[in-house]
């Protein structure tokens, strides 16, 4: 299900900083959460049902936090290619060509991800005695795959950039929702029964964009 577009965030004090913080509402979040990109903006995510003043509360307790996070990865020009990619899924290293478009780069890491991903998606399905379902290679910026309410499994290509167990940790998961479409306790005890070590690969999972490259993590991306 999709989620609300970003808004403007209208409860924070410093107008200097107020342009790059974001509020958006997601159905699929559980909880309040925060994320600071690599180009300088700020993401708060926020359950639909949360109110102004829980979100300025959880702005205010994690304000010291954003902003070190600020100081301490100064915003990066991602208006150009890196000059090689580390694809740990797969243990390759992509030489990039000296300007190359990014739509180009962003192409070829999305085929190849589909091409990686796709197969693996398979045999867990297999494993796990579920039908194999359609598989769409996407690049998010806040979600490493999802699936719809019609068995479409939706994966993001940037997974390419984590570790193996991870990637498989992720895949697990959204095969789970084809038979749990929720985060319930039947649907927690089902992923634990494939990947028993589901909690900390999670938390691994959730720090992963700080191994995705900055150019394919800009608010642009879609």
């Amino acid at each position: 299900m999709s989620s609300a577009a970003p808004r403007q965030l209208p409860l924070l004090a410093d107008p200097a900083v107020e342009a790059q913080w974001r509020v958006r509402r997601s159905v699929r979040a559980r909880r309040l959460s925060v994320r600071v990109f690599r180009d300088g903006a700020v993401e708060i995510v926020a359950p639909p049902r949360a109110s102004p003043p829980q979100i300025g509360a959880f702005v205010a307790r994690h304000r010291p936090w954003i902003e070190r996070q600020l100081r301490r990865t100064p915003p990066v020009d991602c208006s150009l290619p890196p000059e090689f990619l580390e694809l740990r899924a797969t243990g390759e290293r992509w030489v990039c060509e000296p300007g190359v478009e990014r739509a180009r780069l962003f192409e070829r890491l999305r085929t190849h991800a589909f091409r990686v991903l796709a197969p693996q998606l398979a045999l867990l399905a297999d494993h796990m005695g579920l039908r194999r379902p359609r598989v769409q290679i996407r690049r998010q910026r806040t979600r490493w795959g999802s699936c719809s309410s019609r068995g479409t499994i939706s994966l993001n290509c940037c997974l390419l950039f984590q570790r193996p167990p991870v990637v498989r940790y992720l895949l697990v998961h959204e095969l789970t929702h084809l038979r749990h479409m929720n985060h319930g306790e039947h649907f927690w005890s089902e992923v634990e029964r494939h990947e028993p070590e589901w909690r900390a690969l999670d938390r691994e999972l959730t720090q992963g964009w700080t191994q995705v490259p900055a150019w394919l993590m800009t608010r642009s991306a879609q």
